[in-house]
């Protein structure tokens, strides 16, 4: 069963405290849609690999290796891609904790990237919480929380350029068409090299890499929930070649396009 950066649709959280699952788009399955959520709990994403993209008050947030983002309960958030991500994905009540002051800074989401041996560390307290979770040690998973927001910042966040992140944002608007490198730059009033530099530093990511990222997104999409033809579905992510475009779409997801429909239809 694969494990999607998102809360389950439908759950009842009046009476949780907590829950955590592992995150985990390694594993082979019929992917789940990501629908927008907002939680009565304060939501948290701790990634151990991958990239993780969460937009949240209008805002992007790219989780790579090492990078937690904490969301203040009722906010909205929305996953909008994921690519060979692992980790941790849940929510927690304030009454889980037996001090709440490191919480007095949470007015806004808050992303944190943890280095080296610190990041290490985090995956393994977060495996044994989750360890704990499926046992029922309510008391261990209070100090855990407790010891992981002892180590939040106030006000820290991982500094990702305004402009990157305005990129990121046009990218996966999917009221937008799929831009060029060129068309994001003008939009910036940049360069191409500086926008491609600049994208690069931040995310290990090229501006094309980025957008090959949103056709894919976008293609899963139509072949999902629409029965559009695969031309016209190649044609909508700006590939018109239908060749090209099932060259492409296997390459990025291991199956071609009439695979990818059936498994998610059939």
């Amino acid at each position: 069963m694969q494990a999607t950066p998102h809360s389950a649709p439908g759950m009842d959280y009046s009476a949780c405290r907590f829950f955590i699952r592992r995150l985990n788009s390694h594993t082979p399955g019929k992917p789940a849609e990501i629908p927008p959520a907002s939680l009565p709990l304060i939501g948290f994403i701790y990634v151990t690999s991958g990239q993780v993209l969460v937009e949240t008050d209008g805002n992007p947030y790219l989780c790579q290796t090492g990078h937690a983002l904490i969301i203040p309960a009722s906010h909205p958030f929305s996953v909008r891609y994921y690519h060979d991500a692992a980790g941790y994905t849940g929510a927690f009540s304030t009454s889980l904790l037996s001090d709440t002051k490191p919480l007095r800074f949470l007015t806004e989401p808050v992303h944190q990237a943890f280095w080296f041996d610190e990041g290490v560390f985090m995956g393994e307290l977060f495996n044994m919480i989750l360890l704990s979770f499926e046992k029922g040690d309510d008391l261990f998973i209070n100090k855990a929380m407790d010891l992981f927001l002892s180590r939040i910042k106030s006000g820290k966040t991982v500094a990702v350029p305004d402009i990157v992140n305005r990129f990121l944002e046009s990218a996966f608007n999917p009221d937008l068409g799929i831009g060029t490198i060129s068309s994001y730059a003008a939009q910036a009033g940049i360069s191409e090299n500086y926008l491609s530099r600049q994208v690069k530093q931040s995310t290990g990511r090229s501006v094309g890499e980025w957008i090959d990222a949103v056709r894919i997104v976008r293609a899963k999409k139509l072949l999902s929930e629409t029965f559009l033809p695969i031309i016209d579905v190649a044609t909508a992510v700006g590939l018109a070649d239908q060749s090209y475009f099932a060259r492409f779409f296997k390459r990025g997801t291991g199956q071609t396009p009439s695979e990818f429909r059936k498994t998610m239809q059939g």
